[in-house]
């Protein structure tokens, strides 16, 4: 996984996220995947300052909970229809997007995201100490992630 300098084609976010580092500089994540070991040298690059920017397609219940300690993630619905349901004080605060709304998950915060049939997102997140739990019911359980700021090189 690298951050490349400069990227001259299209790319799709799908795939290849985007990062938004220090500098105002974005660039493209070549070699990104959903591995441990890739998402700590990734979550390192900016520290706290660091987001992604990446866009989901799913259809149908999210298989995780998880939490950004080190930032707020901000949550687009760019088609279909999408449910962020967040674990706040032990109740759960469900919001419905629909195409070009969006919401903001703030630090620290459990949420999960279900798609109301096919829906795509779009999500900005400090990466930083994401932390994500199975979901195996209604609220989170367990603990799985990348390391917090207090962790952070």
């Amino acid at each position: 996984m690298r951050l490349i300098n400069h990227e001259h084609n299209a790319m799709d976010l799908r795939t290849t996220p985007v990062h938004l580092g220090l500098g105002s500089r974005a660039k493209p994540v070549e070699g990104f995947a959903w591995d441990p070991e890739v998402l700590q040298a990734y979550s390192a690059a900016d520290g706290a300052e660091g987001r992604m920017v990446m866009i989901f397609d799913g259809d149908g219940r999210g298989d995780h909970w998880e939490s950004h300690p080190a930032g707020d993630e901000l949550v687009v619905c760019l088609s279909g229809s999408v449910t962020v349901t967040r674990d706040v004080d032990g109740a759960p605060d469900r919001i419905l997007l629909g195409p070009g709304e969006a919401t903001i998950n703030p630090a620290g915060v459990w949420h999960v995201v279900d798609m109301e049939g096919p829906a795509s997102i779009l999500a900005v997140t400090a990466g930083l100490g994401t932390e994500h739990r199975p979901r195996t019911d209604t609220r989170p359980t367990g603990r799985v992630g990348t390391p917090g700021p207090e962790e952070a090189p």
